[in-house]
């Protein structure tokens, strides 16, 4: 993006306006085929919604327009905005800062603030006016404004509130805001004018004995009661909402999602336990349809790609707002059907990385690693590149003007092309992983000559602070490397791995060190970020590195994982155990063989299209398996068509991996590990190891 005009900057904490050329104009188009989309095309989606990190999702409807906003950290610009008509396929709409400046750590120049910066926005609207409000911890409470989505965004500062939340309540004419992490949560009131708290205005609320609240707020109003939902800090953790009649209270909590996976596990499938808890549905916020329908955008851990939403249906129970379907509450579907938006939309991926850098501006995808340097970076001085003057630094850790991305998963393959003839001695340019281990693979120019290398940086000394304990080994290449090469990374985040190699001609690849292991980690709070970045260890400004061509290649965003065998004869084969689902024409009920010997014709089923993803089982005499609740039976329909007990959604999984879902009771086909019997409509979604027996694989027979 290039460097948008600041119009006017008065003294600390008045007001800033910044104009940010809208991000709609510049997006890329994108073959959902080739980048992720949520949406499969065929009336239905599949979580997560944006398979790359986007963290502490807010979500807003206006009319019939949806709007999400999402932590930005320490990147710039800051503070994301998406657009969406149909809450599945979705568009950057803006960002409210190109950069959030608020002393020399956010520029690199002392310190730094990695992991701290733009937490947890809360996006409301009110009598013409968007707001995002975000803490920015250790300095203030950050105010944007704008009468559009798209910007300008106008900018003030109040004092600082830990991942806060507002509810505009006409009703009484007050504006609220609650914060904290413990009980009794305060909650504030603001001035109109919203550049103030209001004195005199304490409210608190306070969690009943017995009963726990968390963090990361979401403030509601509905249907005259008031609704506030949290999160419990940490990993394996629920979100909960509390009620009340009053802002005052009585306050009552209840569990909102409830040790919901989708499937994710804590660890590789390959290391993956049969108990293991996996990274559960925690912090997000809700919004309805016109057709009076209500989702709720909530994250997840994915490990080290970072932190990732899905999109989950909400029912209404006893007066509270519960993520799940009914006979199934406090779990969500990974597949189901599009929300009822009143709008149609072909699959259109959120986020398209590449970039040849020839359009002038940079893919507003891309973000900085801190504040930049507008002065050592061009799109211009040499067209139709991105070139990178370098800036001193210790490390790569440490570099200003490192250029950044997500990287989408499950996999995905970064390559950059990259001339290093305007280098000079002590120059450091090339592609790296920024997290806590980095890693990268560049060209280093030191006064011994110029080497290819590849280095694994240790973890920063302290939080905040300068340095590093980095005494790395690099993986050398050849020396003198040819000045035009192109470097690669690919990423694995199912096993958390990253390959990096290099080529001479962009086509021929030679690996460089060992696989580089990928983490999550808290300091600086986010998965991995592919970035760009050139830097000089002398302690002066170098020489600059020119980059053309990035490319992203997602290999797993379309084939077998999201695909619907419909018309093709399978088999099942359970992921516990390895038996197979058979039709038992003797107790006329669905069950479970043991792998050895059971492949006959009564393990096969046609597997009949019945729209919006969902499926018959046929079996081999022409019966159709049939959920009565619980029970599952095969049954004779005769010249009728399956009904509701014979639909299951058919729900993709990543790796491969297949679930059924009951329509009758939305729970989940399952067998019970290493003991073949009947099969029942029970489980109450997929186990993140898949050796609950509610998983399966599908293959093809003649």
């Amino acid at each position: 993006m290039s460097p948008p005009a600041l119009l006017q900057r008065l003294f600390a904490g008045a007001l800033v306006i910044f104009t940010i050329a809208p991000a709609n104009c510049l997006a890329a188009s994108g073959d959902p085929a080739k980048h992720w989309t949520a949406d499969n095309g065929n009336g239905t989606y599949s979580n997560p919604l944006f398979y790359g990190e986007f963290e502490d999702p807010d979500p807003l409807r206006m009319g019939d327009d949806y709007y999400l906003a999402g932590t930005t950290m320490h990147m710039n610009p800051a503070v994301e905005l998406l657009h969406s008509k149909d809450l599945v396929n979705w568009e950057l709409a803006s960002y409210c800062t190109d950069r959030l400046d608020l002393g020399p750590a956010y520029r690199l120049e002392n310190g730094n603030i990695y992991g701290r910066g733009i937490w947890a926005p809360c996006l409301r609207y009110h009598k013409g006016v968007f707001y995002i409000f975000s803490n920015v911890n250790g300095a203030a409470l950050q105010v944007f404004r704008s009468k559009s989505p798209y910007g300008p965004w106008e900018h003030t500062q109040l004092p600082g509130r830990h991942d806060l939340s507002v509810l505009f309540d006409d009703d009484l004419g007050k504006i609220f805001l609650i914060s904290g992490n413990r009980s009794p949560y305060p909650i504030d009131e603001l001035a109109p004018d919203l550049n103030s708290f209001a004195t005199n205005a304490a409210h608190h609320l306070v969690v009943p004995p017995g009963q726990h609240m968390g963090e990361g707020h979401h403030l509601y109003k509905v249907n005259g009661k008031y609704y506030d939902l949290s999160a419990i800090p940490g990993g394996t953790v629920n979100q909960v909402v509390a009620c009340a009649d009053s802002i005052d209270g009585p306050w009552t909590v209840t569990t909102m999602v409830d040790g919901e996976s989708l499937g994710v596990t804590v660890a590789t499938p390959s290391r993956a336990q049969a108990n293991d808890r996996g990274l559960w549905l925690h912090q997000g916020g809700m919004c309805d349809t016109p057709s009076g329908q209500w989702w709720s955008i909530i994250m997840s851990d994915h490990g080290s790609a970072g932190r990732m939403v899905s999109l989950v249906p909400i029912t209404w129970d006893n007066g509270f707002p519960l993520i799940g379907l009914p006979g199934n509450l406090r779990r969500a579907p990974n597949t189901w059907i599009k929300p009822n938006t009143g709008y149609t939309q072909a699959p259109t991926p959120a986020y398209v990385p590449d970039d040849d850098f020839n359009s002038g501006k940079l893919n507003p995808h891309w973000q900085w690693n801190h504040v930049p340097d507008d002065s050592k970076w061009s799109l211009t001085e040499k067209p139709g590149v991105l070139r990178l003057h370098s800036l001193p630094a210790a490390d790569f850790f440490n570099a200003r003007n490192s250029l950044c991305q997500r990287p989408p998963g499950p996999e995905s393959v970064m390559t950059v092309e990259l001339d290093t003839s305007g280098l000079i001695t002590g120059d450091t340019a090339g592609l790296a992983l920024l997290s806590v281990p980095y890693a990268w693979i560049g060209v280093v120019k030191s006064a011994e000559g110029i080497m290819l290398e590849r280095v694994d940086g240790a973890p920063p000394r302290r939080r905040g602070g300068q340095g590093s304990d980095n005494n790395p080994t690099p993986v050398t290449g050849p020396t003198n490397p040819p000045t035009h090469l192109w470097l690669r990374v690919a990423c694995n985040f199912d096993t958390d791995e990253a390959v990096f190699s290099w080529s001479a001609d962009g086509k021929e690849f030679t690996a460089l060190g060992n696989p580089f292991k990928t983490t999550f980690q808290l300091t600086t709070f986010q998965g991995v970020r592919p970035a760009l970045f050139n830097f000089n260890t002398s302690g002066q400004p170098g020489g600059y590195a020119d980059f053309d061509n990035y490319t992203v290649d997602e290999p797993r965003a379309r084939g077998i994982e999201r695909t619907i065998p419909a018309g093709k004869t399978i088999t099942l084969t359970s992921g516990a155990d390895g038996s197979l689902l058979a039709a038992d024409a003797q107790s006329n009920l669905l069950i479970n063989l043991a792998a050895e010997g059971s492949a006959g014709p009564n393990t096969r089923f046609q597997v009949v299209d019945l729209g919006l993803g969902r499926v018959a089982l046929k079996t081999a005499n022409g019966r159709f398996v049939s959920a009565d609740g619980e029970k599952v039976s095969l049954k004779d329909l005769g010249a009728a068509k399956p009904g509701e007990p014979e639909s299951f959604q058919w729900i993709n999984l990543m790796r491969g991996d297949t679930a059924l879902m009951s329509l009758v009771n939305h729970r989940y086909l399952a067998t019970k590990p290493n003991t073949p019997g009947p099969v029942t409509a029970t489980a109450l979604g997929p186990t993140p190891a898949r050796k609950g027996g509610e998983c399966f694989k599908w293959k093809a027979v003649d």
